[in-house]
């Protein structure tokens, strides 16, 4: 039996409803199980007693992008959320700072962003005992000057250059579109980097972290297995 401290709010669980029955559908539409899409709630600027309630709702991923702030809230949460059974499942999904390391290291199951082989090797040797942490590349698959990621071209050797780094396991790719990019497009030059890359991945690599609020259908159909969504579930930013 879980407890909560206060009841969910009806808004965070409807719109968590709503958006598990829109992957849902686009799953079904592409031909896909949706069992096999993983929803990330975005929960970035969002105080700790959101998070708890969308984890009574029955949510389980969540995904931050400041550092110090989710360090902050991770303890909260934990704090907060009194049944056992229910820890979340964190994700980090912003820039990697190499100073920052030690405490994505430290305190997330996942991380979404790594482009660089120095951040790779800095988590790698600040990650605690226990678990690898699950990673994943960041392919800038249109060219933003504004998004980090590697070009397609170089997804290989940013791979290749995470070879005997034991404290990390390679999962598979992520990207943030140029909103100009259309989404469908981009989504699938992402999925046609991640198969490309199949045959020399190690084992576990099975996942594409693409798709947001405004065209996480699109990602569904081009073969996302995480998407990661914020303000559909959340609301505003403000």
């Amino acid at each position: 039996m879980r407890s909560w401290r206060r009841p969910v709010t009806e808004s965070i669980r409807e719109n968590l409803a709503r958006v598990r029955t829109e992957i849902t559908e686009a799953a079904i539409a592409a031909g896909r199980d949706p069992a096999d899409v993983t929803l990330i709630a975005v929960s970035k600027t969002k105080p700790a007693q959101a998070v708890v309630e969308a984890l009574a709702a029955g949510q389980v991923h969540f995904g931050e992008n400041y550092v110090q702030e989710a360090v902050d809230k991770i303890a909260e949460v934990a704090k907060i959320a009194e049944a056992p059974g229910t820890a979340p499942v964190w994700h980090f999904i912003g820039a990697i700072q190499t100073n920052k390391t030690r405490d994505v290291a430290r305190h997330f199951h996942w991380v979404h962003t790594v482009s660089r082989e120095k951040v790779a090797r800095r988590l790698n040797a600040q990650r605690p005992d226990g678990p690898p942490l699950n990673v994943c590349l960041q392919v800038n698959v249109d060219g933003d000057p504004n998004k980090a990621g590697v070009p397609v071209t170089d997804a290989g050797a940013l791979l290749t250059s995470l070879e005997g780094l034991e404290r990390l396991s390679p999962r598979g790719l992520m990207t943030i579109l140029d909103p100009r990019t259309p989404p469908l497009e981009g989504y699938n030059r992402l999925r046609e980097c991640f198969e490309s890359l199949a045959g020399r991945a190690p084992e576990g690599w099975d996942t594409l972290s693409m798709g947001m609020s405004g065209d996480y259908p699109a990602a569904i159909r081009a073969g996302a297995t995480m998407v990661r969504i914020g303000t559909a579930i959340f609301g505003s930013r403000g």
